[in-house]
């Protein structure tokens, strides 16, 4: 019932919102006429916050139209060159093809569309031939496709690797860190062509024993059973997935907001003062933020609870008892694959540490492919997009890939 009830609630306050919306413009013209320009400004400010508050569940574009490779501007097109039930590979194709090195960027499942990346992919698109992990919300996936657990997960990297073919190179950011780490150890194990040549986890939970954050902490403190009774709940019946069990995005985004819950009070507070200020500029990055940030999709139940129990409870990863569809997982047996970990010093979700701890487990490499980082001055998101990503990220992660290449 618990979907059921937020989407009524979601369903009564719609078309408060919109009103909202469509009424925050008439406050203008009430904003030439003393003493009334304050109290205009204020109202329209309040409207826009309110009508601007919901959740949506629809993945925003990309909108990578172009792109400068050296000193031109080269147009970017999306396709999807090969698709599942539960997502897509999806690739930035530039106009004329350029030679670059092919780079799979594996995108969370963890609440949030692949678009959050969307600064990660238009950076690493100067120089590199860019394939990103789309995937689907899991509401709109009708339960007759089957499942979707950790073990799928896994698969649909081996199976989009193999698609890229050999000589690429994969970028894995936060959560599926593990996931790609597996799937790596899988293919070098088997002798896979596909194995790439190099590897980037970007603030994963390769190891969340190492300087465990808030996150970690609760998963620790409850069974595998009260997740599934508290967390999991059903689509409703007017959505395509309609019955399939799902731990709802909007439950991951209220626990990402209660994690940093003055940062994003103060972040509303300054919205509002910019809207009155009339500092449009402020105003429009503060919207751009939320409105992807608001934008949720649903993760199947199945691949939920198996990553909180596999990943964050039995750490079975970095304790050597990962197995994967029956085989284990043996990160030792990476031989060539170049490793780059990255992470942020102030990363409250994935803390320093537990990224690098994937150094230790590919015990076959040698000391020469490896490579660590840890920026200063970030957080979580700030290890992938923004300034410090693209200034002084991105130049070492690009060595690598080149080193490698």
């Amino acid at each position: 019932m618990m979907y059921d009830w937020y989407q009524t609630q979601e369903d009564l306050l719609d078309p408060l919102r919109l009103m909202a919306r469509n009424f925050a413009p008439v406050m203008e013209l009430f904003s030439p006429a003393r003493p009334f320009a304050t109290m205009a400004r204020e109202m329209r400010a309040a409207l826009e916050l309110f009508g601007n508050s919901g959740i949506s569940h629809q993945r925003p574009p990309f909108g990578i139209g172009s792109v400068m490779v050296g000193d031109r501007e080269v147009g970017v097109t999306e396709e999807v060159v090969q698709a599942t039930p539960f997502g897509d590979l999806l690739h930035f194709r530039k106009a004329g093809d350029p030679v670059q090195p092919r780079v799979l960027i594996a995108a969370p499942l963890s609440g949030h569309f692949a678009t959050l990346l969307r600064d990660t992919v238009r950076v690493m698109l100067a120089d590199h031939d860019v394939y990103v992990t789309d995937w689907h919300n899991a509401r709109d996936i009708p339960p007759g496709a089957g499942r979707f657990g950790f073990d799928d997960y896994v698969a649909h990297i081996m199976t989009f690797l193999r698609r890229l073919g050999p000589g690429a190179h994969v970028v894995a950011v936060c959560q599926p860190a593990v996931a790609v780490l597996a799937a790596t150890a899988l293919m070098a194990e088997d002798g896979d062509a596909a194995t790439p040549r190099s590897m980037t986890l970007m603030g994963g939970p390769i190891d969340t024993r190492r300087n465990p954050s808030k996150v970690n902490a609760l998963a620790k403190t409850r069974d595998i059973g009260w997740f599934e009774q508290t967390m999991i709940t059903t689509v409703p019946w007017r959505y395509a997935g309609a019955g399939r069990a799902v731990y709802p995005g909007f439950m991951q985004l209220a626990s990402f907001v209660s994690m940093n819950l003055d940062r994003h009070i103060g972040a509303h507070l300054r919205q509002f003062r910019a809207i009155v200020t009339e500092d449009a500029a402020s105003e429009a990055a503060h919207r751009r933020f939320y409105d992807e940030y608001r934008a949720v999709m649903d993760l199947t139940a199945e691949f939920y609870l198996e990553t909180v129990e596999r990943v964050f409870q039995r750490h079975d990863l970095p304790r050597g008892t990962l197995v994967w569809r029956g085989r284990p997982v043996r990160p030792e047996a990476i031989g060539q694959t170049f490793l780059f970990t990255v992470e942020g010093e102030r990363d409250d979700i994935c803390p320093p540490g537990q990224s690098e701890a994937a150094l230790e487990l590919c015990s076959g490499l040698a000391a020469a492919r490896k490579r660590s980082h840890v920026q200063p001055g970030v957080g979580h998101y700030g290890v992938f997009s923004g300034s410090r990503w693209a200034g002084e990220i991105y130049p070492r992660l690009r060595e690598v890939i080149a080193l490698s290449d």
